[in-house]
């Protein structure tokens, strides 16, 4: 049995990963650290409740920490654990920056701990099955690729440090990090990125709305985002030289873990046919449209494959390098948008930064 200690009850801890940790056999939540209050020990009963980090630490029981506190704390909170030679999970993103990235997979190395991002929407249903459609070629060569995650949030963000860039705030960081990790994992590393990075709100704070344009061999990425969407575009676009594919909405598993503490149903993930995506292609010679029954996702398999790592059976399900590179990638993004620019990506530098990490 794996005991877990998880870092932060709001909620990436109370919606994702509370109800994950007490899903997958094999792990055992056993500690929450919370300050002030008991909402983790009401709803997990028989865990204990710590006010700090130091304490979990020191409880030489646990050996895996769960970072899901605001984003521009995770460098320093996973540097902690590492240090301390627990194995880390990090709540998207890993880090602020690429350097801090690289740094912590330094640290993990020196610990002989592990460092695993907890980039789940590897596990979304809509994104295996849109990584099934490309493997089998259900739109022939690829030409263009739409990605977005449209919110309809025309207020003051509800968390103050949501909103200050240099906590961790903005859309680019947040959402973008999503869907830059699906793009390189289905298409590699691009070649250049251009990109607009925005505030459509009005007022100061961190960015809202982005569109970044990944540049491949004869194939155009777009992954784009913002909270003005009121109307939202389709989750996916794909169009290929045999036809093309579409789906709306996002994957329903991120609504059904805010409702449970663990899962229980035996359709988890599984979206109703009304949600599935649609396929227009060419079918002996003419344009046939139908629905696509999807894969069900599943952010359990995540924490199966952390389990399986800690214990030696397998590779973790993320390396932190995929971290790295989507860290690397946003800030290019951020550098376009402020140049008005494409930026060439310089994959060799990952080798300079990441020095002797053995990534």
């Amino acid at each position: 049995m794996v005991r877990a200690g998880l870092v932060g009850f709001g909620m990436a801890g109370r919606v994702f990963h509370a109800p994950l940790l007490s899903s997958v056999a094999g792990l055992e939540l056993a500690a929450v650290v919370e300050r002030n209050s008991d909402q983790a020990a009401a709803r997990y009963l028989g865990i204990v409740t710590y006010r700090s980090l130091e304490h979990l630490l020191n409880d030489h029981s646990i050996d895996l920490v769960v970072v899901a506190t605001p984003s521009g704390t995770h460098f320093e909170v996973a540097r902690r654990i590492l240090e301390a030679g627990k194995h880390a999970v990090v709540d998207k993103p890993t880090a602020i920056s690429s350097a801090e990235v690289a740094e912590l997979m330094r640290i993990a190395k020196t610990s002989r701990c592990l460092l695993i991002p907890f980039h789940n929407r590897r596990w979304d249903s809509d994104f295996l099955t849109i990584t099934d459609l490309l493997h089998e070629g259900l739109t022939g060569r690829v030409v263009s690729f739409l990605s977005t995650f449209d919110r309809w949030s025309p207020g003051t963000a509800r968390r103050p440090w949501k909103d200050r860039a240099e906590e961790g705030g903005g859309t680019l960081l947040d959402l973008g990090t999503h869907l830059a990790y699906q793009a390189l994992g289905l298409f590699g590393k691009p070649e250049a990125v251009g990109a607009e990075v925005l505030r459509e709100r009005g007022g100061d704070g961190a960015n809202d709305s982005f569109t970044m344009r990944l540049h491949y061999p004869g194939l155009a990425v777009t992954l784009a985002s913002n909270c003005l969407s009121s109307l939202p575009r389709p989750r996916y676009h794909v169009r290929g030289t045999q036809g093309n594919y579409w789906k709306f909405g996002v994957d329903p598993q991120e609504a059904a873990l805010n409702q449970v503490t663990r899962i229980d149903a035996v359709n988890w993930g599984a979206e109703p046919d009304t949600a599935w995506g649609r396929l227009r292609a060419i079918r002996n010679g003419e344009l046939v449209e139908r629905p696509v029954e999807p894969v069900s996702g599943d952010y359990r398999i995540f924490y199966a494959g952390v389990r399986d790592a800690i214990l030696g059976k397998a590779a973790p399900p993320v390396e932190p390098v995929e971290a790295w590179r989507t860290a690397r990638l946003l800030e290019w993004a951020l550098q376009s948008s402020a140049e008005h620019r494409d930026i060439p990506c310089d994959w060799d530098e990952e080798n300079v930064q990441l020095g002797d990490t053995g990534a």
